[in-house]
């Protein structure tokens, strides 16, 4: 598959999956808008009601008081505004129509019965009778306009009560209580009462932080009182963001899960390109390996070829130089099936060591003696600091001595031309783990490659030049034998940026 396509796909997958993720939010976000507002509505009803009923009882206990004259009436009415009153009860009961008159037309109607009225041949009896009827009705009314203003002035006299006085709060709070959980919300809640003064006359319970104004809900307590005395009830509920929480806690895991499948699918796209990659350069490493491989098999081709001449045969020194060509060319040609074997080791996620206790300090030494010809053969020395007391190591042989060589083999290949080489193979002992360092005075690695040139195929940079042949295998196998060894290699400059030291860290055996 083409890289533009595999990025095409991405794009489109991760254009849905942030598609799916802003839908399921702004759905959430919808949702819990929804609840609040109806959360918000419930209690303001609840709160309207209460407060009605407060008014009605309010009412009620006045009445009773006129019933009982437990009161003092401090404004007697006036008695020619309840002579008006009278008049117009009697204009309305005389209306047989029953149809609701103007002023104007109710005074010309009161001139007209105030007009001497024909004599009529009715008895004195009659007489007698209508006249007790009326003043009978005129009684009735005089008394009920009495009443109606008496009820007035008790209704709108009450907010001169200061609100402590109207209100048992206890009884308003569990009046609300009740009414929050007849409508299904049976939430703690914080009741203040607020004066018109704006002084909170009551609170339930002290709260631990303030809270914000659009977290409090308020009521009018007596909406008849006049807008500049008006009381307040004020509602706030320390729980409603757990409450409203809950009512869409059922897409959090959708939302998860949607989560979830888009890391996986991110994971998944660096894992197809890393493959890609990883494919590009093994592919590259076996066009390589295919070159290097057929200069040695066509070098011993042809060597074997002129010892079969009988010519070259008869001559001793033409036969020794062909013996070591196919000789050096058999062992260059052992040394690319030794990479490809390197390779192969990295297919597999851990290695089949044969482990056994070695002496890494004996180890060290033996290999330094034997590397030591071809590192003299360079123009350069090796030395060794073997100060560890505790070396002894569980490994296998084989592939730790190879790491080892493969480590001082790269600080032959990467000298400087105008310097001796020195190679220097430390150990030591940090608690119970023994350090390995193979120190050189080489060309070094750039501070920002350190990290890189133990990943597979990877080779530093050196623009068209490229001195010595590699495949950017060997610091791969070196990392993965200490890690199968339980073990961790790191690369540092050396100092003033010459030269290069692997730090090798393995665990030691305990006694």
């Amino acid at each position: 598959m083409k890289k533009s396509m595999i990025w095409m796909l991405t794009g489109v997958m991760a254009f849905a999956f942030i598609g799916l993720l802003f839908l399921q939010v702004q759905y959430v976000i919808t949702i819990f808008k929804a609840n609040n507002e109806q959360f918000e509505s419930t209690v303001r009803r609840s709160l309207e009601k209460v407060s009605r009923e407060l008014e009605y009882e309010e009412t009620r206990i006045s009445l009773e008081n006129v019933r009982g004259h437990d009161f003092m009436y401090k404004n007697p009415p006036d008695q020619q505004n309840i002579s008006h009153r009278i008049k117009m009860h009697q204009l309305m009961e005389q209306d047989s129509s029953g149809s609701i008159k103007s002023i104007e037309e109710i005074e010309v109607t009161s001139q007209r019965m105030q007009r001497p009225q024909e004599k009529t041949s009715k008895s004195t009896i009659i007489e007698t009778s209508e006249k007790l009827q009326n003043d009978t009705k005129e009684r009735y009314f005089r008394q009920k306009a009495i009443l109606d203003d008496v009820v007035f002035w008790l209704t709108q006299t009450g907010y001169l009560t200061p609100i402590e006085k109207r209100v048992d709060f206890k009884s308003l709070q569990n009046a609300i209580k009740t009414e929050f959980v007849n409508n299904g919300l049976n939430l703690p809640f914080v009741l203040m009462v607020v004066s018109n003064s704006e002084q909170v006359v009551y609170q339930s319970e002290m709260l631990t932080k303030s809270p914000k104004s659009s977290e409090i809900i308020t009521q009018v307590i007596f909406p008849g009182d006049p807008p500049s005395k008006h009381n307040y009830i004020k509602v706030y509920f320390p729980t409603k963001g757990d409450y409203l929480s809950e009512s869409v806690s059922f897409l959090v895991p959708s939302i998860i899960f949607s989560i979830i499948l888009l890391i996986t699918f991110a994971i998944t796209i660096f894992t197809i390109f890393r493959q890609k990659k990883l494919s590009e350069m093994k592919n590259d490493f076996i066009n390589n390996m295919t070159h290097e491989l057929k200069t040695p098999v066509s070098t011993i081709s042809i060597a074997v070829q002129m010892m079969k001449d009988a010519d070259i045969s008869k001559s001793p020194e033409v036969f020794r130089h062909i013996s070591t060509v196919i000789n050096d060319e058999t062992k260059r040609l052992g040394f690319l099936v030794e990479k490809v074997l390197q390779m192969s080791l990295f297919e597999n996620q851990k290695a089949t060591l044969k482990l056994k206790e070695l002496d890494i300090n004996d180890l060290i030494a033996g290999i330094a003696n034997t590397f030591k010809i071809k590192v003299e053969k360079s123009g350069g020395t090796i030395d060794i600091d073997l100060q560890a007391e505790k070396s002894t190591v569980l490994a296998d042989e084989m592939h730790i001595t190879n790491m080892l060589f493969n480590l001082m083999d790269n600080a032959v290949k990467y000298r400087r031309e105008k310097a001796p080489l020195l190679l220097m193979a430390r150990t030591r002992n940090e608690g119970d783990k023994v350090i390995i360092s193979i120190e050189d005075n080489g060309i070094g690695v750039k501070k920002e490659n350190l990290k890189k040139i133990f990943d597979r195929f990877y080779r530093v940079p050196t623009g068209n030049v490229h001195n010595v042949k590699g495949f950017g295998l060997g610091l791969a196998y070196v990392r993965k034998v200490a890690e199968d060894l339980n073990g961790s290699i790191r690369a540092e400059n050396g100092l003033g940026n010459i030269g290069t030291t692997f730090i090798i860290t393995l665990p030691t055996i305990k006694n």
